[in-house]
C-alpha cells in the first residue's frame, strides 16, 4: 500500500490549496490598505452605450452626507432654489432641467419605511461625478477647442484589463450628485436627522413645514422597533454607480445632453408597474393576499375549462365588449372597502407608507368573510345570469351596439360600491349578511341594478353620466351611501335629507334636475325611494 504522503498527486493538490490561501490572504491585505482610505471606493468598471460607469456600495451614511440633489449642480445656479433643493423653471432654464421636482411630502413615509421595516429594501442609485474645473471656462482641462482633455472620475485599475479598481471620490477633489435616486437620498437623509436628534419634520410638497414630526418614541411604540437597531443603520449599504460628468473630448454643452439623455432614458425605460400587477405581486397588503385568494379560488372569478376567463389581471378597467366580469384591481378595492371595516389595522398609519403584512390567522379570517361576501354575491340574480349569457350583453347601456342590460354589477365601480356598503352596514352597523342578501336579491329581481342609462334607475347621474352617456367613477361614494340607505342602514332624518340633496344634485345638468319619470323639476321634488 502506497504511503499517501508521498503521493505526488497529493503533494500538488496541497501545495496549490496553500498558495491559493496565501493568495487570497495578500489580497485581502492589499485591499484592506487600499480600501483603509477614505478617499477611495473598490468599483467594477461597466459600459454601455458609450458611457462608463462604476458600480460599488457605499454607507447610507456616506450617501447622506456625501451626495447632493442634482439640482444643486453649479450648471442650475442662477435658478436654483435652496429652500425647496428645486430649479425655478422659467424660458432661461427650461432646457437646462434635468430632474422632475422633489416632492417633499414623501420623505417621511420613505424615512418611516427604513426604520419600521426590517425587510426594507432601496435599488441602486446613479449618481455624477462633478469636479471644480467643469465650471471654469479657463481651467488647463478644456483644451482651445473647448473640449476636456480628462474626464472628471478618476479611476485606478486593480486588473490587467482595467475592470475592477479604485476610484476617487476625495472630498477636495470631486462633488457628487444623485441623477436617478434623489428622492431615495432624500429618504436616507431624513432617517439620519431622525437618528441624530430623535425627531424629523414633516413637510407638503414644496417644503414648507406641515404641522407635526416623526419621533423616534413614536415608531417605538407603533412599530416596536429597537432604538439600538435604528442606531445601526447608518452602516447599511446602497448599490450606487458612478457616472462622469464631462468625458474626455466632450465640450460643456455635449456632456450636459449627454448627462440629461441618461436620466430621460432611465426614467423612461423603468416602466411601473400597473396597479393589477401590483395587486398580484404585493405580499404586503392583507387585502391585495385576500383578493388574489379569491379571485383564483371563488368558483364565480375562477379560471374554469371552457369557460371565458372572469379576470382581468392587469388593466384596472373593463371595456364594454370584454368578456371579463372584473378585475383584479377591482377585487382588492372590494377587499379593502369591506374587509376594511373589521381589519382597519391591516391598512397603513399614514398614506404613503407600504402596510404591515397581516399575522396569517388574520388573514385567514379575511379570505373567509371575503368568500361568504362572493358566495352570496354569487347567489345574485343578475350574476346567475352568468349561466346563460356572457357579461359584455349584461354589462353595455342599450344604446350601444348589440346593446344591453347596463347592470352596474358588471362594472368594476359598481362592485366596488356594493362591496363598501355592505361592509358598513355588517361590520359597522351590526346587520347580518343573510338578512343583507335577502333584500338584495329581491331589489335584483325588480331590476334595481339594471338600466342605469334611464333615468327610472337609482343609478342615473351617480353612477351613469347621462351628458357624456358613460360610466362615471366619481359618483362611487355616494352610490355606497345609496345603498346603505336603502338596505336600511341610513335611519337619521339629517343624514337622509343630506343624502337627498346629493341625489338631486347628482341628477342634474346643465342646471336642469331630471325626476325618476324623466321629467325636469326642481331639485327638492327628487326623493328618495323606499328602503327595501
Amino acid at each position: 500500500m502506497k504511503d499517501s504522503a508521498s503521493d505526488p498527486t497529493a503533494d500538488i493538490a496541497r501545495e496549490y490549496q496553500e498558495r491559493e490561501t496565501k493568495d487570497k490572504q495578500v489580497l485581502a491585505l492589499l485591499l484592506e490598505k487600499f480600501l483603509g482610505k477614505k478617499d477611495q471606493i473598490l468599483v467594477q468598471k461597466t459600459e454601455m452605450g458609450g458611457t462608463e460607469a462604476y458600480v460599488g456600495s457605499v454607507t447610507l451614511e456616506w450617501f447622506a452626507g456625501r451626495v447632493h440633489f442634482a439640482s444643486g449642480l453649479p450648471l442650475f445656479q442662477n435658478k436654483y432654489n435652496s429652500d425647496t433643493d428645486n430649479i425655478e423653471i422659467d424660458a432661461d432654464s427650461i432646457d437646462e432641467i434635468q430632474q422632475r421636482p422633489l416632492d417633499w411630502s414623501r420623505q417621511a413615509p420613505l424615512v418611516q419605511y427604513l426604520a419600521a421595516r426590517r425587510n426594507h429594501k432601496f435599488p441602486p442609485v446613479l449618481v455624477v461625478i462633478n469636479q471644480s474645473w467643469v465650471d471654469d471656462p479657463k481651467a488647463a482641462e478644456w483644451n482651445s477647442e473647448g473640449k476636456a482633455n480628462k474626464s472628471t472620475t478618476d479611476f485606478t485599475p486593480l486588473d490587467k484589463d482595467g475592470k475592477v479598481g479604485l476610484l476617487n471620490i476625495s472630498e477636495d477633489n470631486v462633488t457628487i450628485y444623485a441623477l436617478d435616486g434623489q428622492h431615495r437620498l432624500m429618504g436616507v437623509q431624513g432617517l439620519m436627522e431622525l437618528i441624530k436628534t430623535g425627531k424629523l419634520q414633516r413637510y407638503k410638497k414644496d417644503k414648507t413645514a406641515d404641522d407635526s414630526f416623526i419621533k423616534i418614541d413614536d415608531l417605538v411604540e407603533q412599530y416596536q422597533v429597537d432604538p439600538a437597531y435604528l442606531q445601526s443603520l447608518p452602516k447599511e449599504k446602497i448599490g450606487i454607480e458612478f457616472i462622469c460628468a464631462v468625458a474626455p473630448g466632450e465640450s460643456r454643452t455635449q456632456a450636459r445632453r449627454r448627462v440629461r439623455s441618461i436620466f430621460v432614458h432611465v426614467n423612461l425605460m423603468a416602466a411601473p408597474l400597473t396597479k393589477g400587477q401590483l395587486a398580484q405581486l404585493n405580499e404586503d397588503d392583507g387585502f391585495a393576499i385576500v383578493a388574489r385568494k379569491i379571485a383564483t379560488n371563488h368558483p364565480l372569478l375562477a379560471q374554469q375549462p371552457r369557460r371565458k376567463p372572469r379576470v382581468n389581471w392587469n388593466s384596472a378597467t373593463v371595456a364594454a365588449n370584454s368578456t371579463v366580469l372584473t378585475t383584479l384591481q377591482a377585487i382588492q378595492d372590494m377587499s379593502e372597502r369591506y374587509l376594511g371595516q373589521k381589519f382597519p389595522h391591516w391598512k397603513p398609519l399614514e398614506k404613503g407608507l407600504i402596510p404591515m403584512r397581516p399575522e396569517d390567522d388574520d388573514i385567514e379570517e379575511g379570505i373567509k368573510e371575503f368568500t361568504k361576501l362572493f358566495d352570496n354575491l354569487a347567489a345574485l340574480p343578475s350574476y346567475k345570469l352568468l349561466d346563460e349569457e356572457d357579461t359584455p350583453a349584461l354589462r353595455r347601456f342599450r344604446f350601444e351596439k348589440d346593446g344591453g342590460e347596463g347592470n352596474m354589477l358588471f362594472r368594476p365601480v359598481g362592485q366596488v360600491a356594493l362591496a363598501q356598503a355592505l361592509g358598513i352596514l355588517l361590520f359597522k352597523k351590526g346587520f347580518a349578511l343573510g338578512d343583507i342578501f335577502k333584500k338584495l336579491r329581491k331589489f335584483d329581481q325588480q331590476g334595481g341594478f339594471s338600466g342605469m342609462e334611464y333615468p327610472q334607475s337609482l343609478w342615473y347621474g351617480v353612477l351613469y353620466d347621462p351628458n357624456k352617456k358613460r360610466v362615471q367613477v366619481a359618483g362611487r361614494e355616494l352610490a355606497a351611501k345609496l345603498l346603505i340607505y336603502i338596505l336600511g342602514g341610513i335611519q337619521d332624518q339629517m343624514e337622509r335629507a343630506e343624502l337627498r340633496k346629493a341625489l338631486a344634485d347628482a341628477r342634474t345638468v346643465e342646471d336642469k334636475t331630471i325626476s325618476f319619470t324623466g321629467e325636469f323639476v326642481e331639485p327638492k321634488e327628487v326623493g328618495l325611494p323606499r328602503s327595501l
